[in-house]
């Protein structure tokens, strides 16, 4: 048999094999493109078809195409916002503020139970501020008040079948520290206007957040404004010292009156936006941290401080003390975290905010490297990744010249939302555990009944404070109705006063803090914490923030709103809410 002649690379070729041979050219060069997108540059390949003629980006961080306007009620959206633009408006909500600020309605960690603690009585003067301030609404919207100072607008809507809006806001303020007041460059309570700025306490939390909520109400009844959807307004009173008293009765009184899953969604006081990342960026809180304290006491015996032992008791709390703030949690970037969410977002659409280094990590879903250089170049992040802890309260010992027999600190945690309260009380045992043996202390930690009969040396865990809650999961964001009716609001609400400007990038976030939107998870889980407050340049959201010199921009406050109307007549026409 005559062996075949086999083909060389070049002449001897088959004239037809020469165009498997350009496809297969063809195909590697593809692959080797997206190979380098996503490997070497960090660009998801999915996200490149946006620059091949679509409108929308394919990704992970889809944005409105446009604002979102009502469509039935059009002519009073718009003739609103023109009123809200005009001088007199402004002075109006300058008044409206100002008044609410002047009454100091604190509340505080010591107050006691509403009706024998005399100190809630100031709130009947605010109640009766508001009445007057806005009286087409308390005319128009049935009021209940539950424990005496909460709350609760009703504004009936024409379909009886479709689920309430809830807009939350809370009356109370931190308390003033009287040896900081002559630090304010005007009086805490004064409501002082500059021709800018409304200054004093509560003018950013969250009493702005409560004027621009009735502010639009009234506005929307003078127009002839008749919902469809019911739309609740509820208002707690004591949410600066935990909402046990004000927005869990409040609750309880909605579970009462509507049942479980019976609301549409709810809006609470959080986030707003700032200029960041290179454009304007709008950052609704769709999650929320839990909270715990912890208390860490020592017990052991005393005496004369002249004849005193190696460690008094106050000595073995600051080891304590120095070995929990050593021992910090560690953070991560988790997938389950609306954290991830902003992250993603930001290296869609602002790419150049992170190094390519960054981006590629990111898409290759290395999370932990993801956190490190994440946290190298952005260090705010790293209370929003991981469980935060702050030693508050240090206490112990009465007397220069006697040993302390008792000192105890008081240790605050906001519980990231990938861990638990059961978790944190974990790591407590674990981590004093050995300086329990160090200092020869017996180790009670968490006990629901703890002896009578303790030990005169002991070291003694316990939950801090009477409030705790565990971590708030995320609500609906990309795709679902109330994220499209919230974003989309957003988007029209800030083009509405920037005519010709760059739009705004709307981005899920998570809050740092809590608020009395935890307690409404049991009536719906689109529960979000937006206010749509103007931070400027500054990333630092909570900038005068229950410190000295609290003060608002007023025309940050014109916009909060018009937010606030564009949403109400939004989630009106909405039909799948």
């Amino acid at each position: 048999m005559t062996a075949k002649k086999l083909p060389s690379h070049t002449s001897d070729v088959p004239t037809q094999a020469k165009p498997r041979n350009i496809w297969t050219k063809l195909i590697l060069t593809i692959s080797f493109a997206l190979f380098s997108a996503y490997y070497i540059l960090g660009v998801d390949p999915s996200s490149l078809c946006h620059h091949f003629g679509h409108n929308q980006v394919k990704g992970t961080c889809p944005q409105p195409a446009h604002g979102l306007l009502p469509e039935k009620h059009r002519l009073i959206h718009d003739t609103l916002l023109k009123e809200y633009k005009t001088p007199e408006f402004l002075l109006e909500t300058v008044q409206a503020i100002s008044g609410a600020v002047q009454i100091p309605t604190e509340s505080g960690d010591n107050y006691g139970v509403v009706g024998e603690d005399p100190r809630w009585v100031v709130f009947g003067s605010f109640h009766a501020y508001l009445k007057k301030q806005y009286p087409l609404l308390h005319s128009t919207l049935a009021l209940t008040k539950v424990n005496t100072y909460g709350l609760v607008y009703l504004w009936p809507g024409t379909n009886a079948e479709l689920k309430p809006l809830v807009l939350v806001a809370h009356q109370d303020v931190v308390p003033v520290n009287p040896d900081t007041v002559d630090q304010w460059e005007h009086p805490p309570y004064s409501g002082f206007f500059d021709g800018k700025l409304v200054w004093g306490r509560g003018s950013i939390d969250d009493k702005s957040g409560l004027i621009a909520v009735l502010t639009a109400v009234e506005g929307l009844i003078k127009q002839g404004f008749q919902p469809a959807r019911p739309i609740l307004i509820t208002s707690g009173f004591d949410e600066e010292c935990s909402g046990r008293q004000g927005a869990q009765k409040i609750v309880e009184y909605l579970l009462e009156t509507y049942g479980k899953d019976s609301l549409a969604m709810v809006i609470d006081e959080g986030g707003g936006f700032a200029e960041q990342y290179g454009t304007h960026v709008a950052m609704p809180n769709v999650g929320e941290k839990g909270y715990t304290d912890v208390k860490v006491s020592v017990d052991v015996p005393g005496g004369h401080s002249s004849i005193p032992p190696t460690h008094s008791a106050i000595g073995i709390l600051a080891d304590l003390i120095y070995t929990i703030e050593a021992n910090t949690f560690k953070p991560l970037l988790s997938k389950t975290s609306s954290v991830h969410d902003t992250v993603q977002c930001i290296a869609e659409h602002a790419p150049d905010s992170f190094s390519k280094k960054l981006r590629r990590t990111l898409a290759r879903g290395s999370l932990e490297k993801a956190t490190k250089l994440l946290l190298e170049e952005y260090p705010h992040f790293l209370p929003l990744l991981r469980t935060t802890t702050a030693v508050d309260v240090v206490s112990g010992g009465v007397k220069a010249n006697a040993l302390p027999e008792n000192a105890h600190a008081l240790v605050n945690h906001r519980v990231s939302i990938d861990s638990s309260i059961g978790e944190v009380q974990t790591y407590y045992k674990h981590l004093l555990k050995p300086l329990a043996g160090k200092y020869n202390l017996s180790l009670s930690a968490f006990e629901d009944h703890p002896s009578v009969n303790a030990p005169k040396r002991a070291l003694t865990l316990s939950q801090g404070t009477p409030f705790t809650t565990e971590p708030i999961p995320k609500a609906p964001t990309f795709g679902s109705s109330p994220w499209d009716v919230l974003a989309g609001s957003i988007v029209s609400s800030f083009e509405s006063f920037r005519p010709g400007n760059d739009s705004i990038l709307v981005i899920p976030s998570m809050s740092t803090g809590n608020t009395d939107a935890r307690y409404y998870g049991d009536l719906t889980k689109s529960i979000y914490r937006y206010v749509h407050r103007d931070a400027g340049k500054d990333t630092n959201r909570l900038g005068g923030v229950h410190t000295v010199n609290e003060a608002l921009p007023v025309k940050s406050l014109v916009e909060m709103i018009a937010f606030f109307t564009t949403l109400i007549l939004n989630a009106d026409e909405s039909t799948s809410l």
